[in-house]
């Protein structure tokens, strides 16, 4: 087992991030923003220049945490699929450079103007999946489906009717036990309520290979896809985060656990600041040292640094 996080959050600029993690004392960074771009997006130049710098620093990526068929794209548009499939062929020769074979994807945007469960819909969701995960397994990369503000986001029988769908083997999940504190449970009948982390978790939990430590607290809010989540340290909030390592550690989990904290900036807003660049970064590197305690009271033993 071991420790990560979404580094980008401690700072923009590549050495900031490094000098967290090393703080920390921690190996791993799952990659999502370096300065203004990402590992499938950038140039050749930088790609080199970031490759230098995590070589130097002694430093791996473990996840790449792509945009591919993220929150933002809508499964019914042909040209955000493009973009995630042109993110996803700059992307996988890079994280095999790496040394990274797990990729962070997910399975399109929820969307408000139509019935997400009409089977015209779905089937272009797991056709469009399954294409992307077919394009990481031809390059010995697992895809790894985020419930996020996506199809799979909807609750946990959203997730399981994807994996059932798409139906290979490439395609496991990542959870993210802050996700259903602001996202409801499309389950039944509207009005939806907010979902269950746990629930959601005890029914996919076969299925995961890595998990997003991410907690809050959220109010619905009428005619929203999802709630207003305000972010709290793991533990603090809604996301059963304690209960759910607990869980975890008891039946063998043995991978990874990436921090994200949220409370410098949040990615999901874009109108959103960071905060100065001094809290920011210690923002990160506290979470990540009152996450380790967490594991600890948990009954993890954490490994020399």
């Amino acid at each position: 087992m071991f420790l990560t996080g979404f580094a980008d959050e401690a700072g923009a600029d590549l050495e900031v991030q490094i000098r967290a993690t090393r703080e920390l004392g921690w190996k791993y960074i799952e990659s999502r923003m370096i300065g203004k771009t990402m590992l499938g997006t950038m140039s050749d130049a930088e790609f080199e220049d970031a490759f230098a710098k995590l070589e130097a620093a002694g430093i791996k990526i473990n996840c790449y945490g792509s945009a591919v068929a993220n929150w933002a794209k809508d499964p019914r548009r042909e040209e955000d699929f493009q973009k995630s499939v042109d993110e996803l062929r700059t992307a996988i020769p890079r994280m095999r450079r790496l040394g990274c074979n797990l990729l962070r994807g997910m399975s399109f945007a929820m969307v408000s103007d139509a019935d997400p469960e009409s089977p015209e819909l779905e089937a272009m969701v797991f056709h469009k999946v399954r294409y992307l995960v077919e394009l990481c397994a031809d390059n010995g990369i697992v895809y790894g489906h985020e419930n996020c503000m996506n199809y799979g986001g909807y609750s946990h029988k959203h997730t399981l009717k994807l994996l059932e769908k798409v139906d290979h083997d490439n395609l496991k999940l990542i959870y993210d036990t802050g996700n259903p504190t602001f996202n409801y449970r499309r389950i039944g009948t509207p009005p939806y309520p907010l979902q269950s982390s746990w629930e959601f978790y005890r029914n996919v939990r076969d299925h995961i290979v890595y998990v997003h430590i991410k907690d809050g607290l959220a109010l619905p809010k009428e005619g929203e896809t999802h709630a207003v989540a305000e972010y709290t340290y793991a533990g603090d909030g809604a996301g059963d985060v304690r209960a759910i390592v607990k869980d975890l550690l008891r039946t063998g989990y043995d991978g990874g656990f990436s921090i994200e904290p949220h409370l410098g900036c949040v990615f999901h807003d874009g109108n959103a600041q960071a905060g100065e660049d001094g809290i920011r970064y210690q923002n990160y590197v506290n979470y990540g040292r009152r996450f380790e305690k967490l594991l600890t009271e948990c009954g993890w033993t954490l490994p020399e640094k």
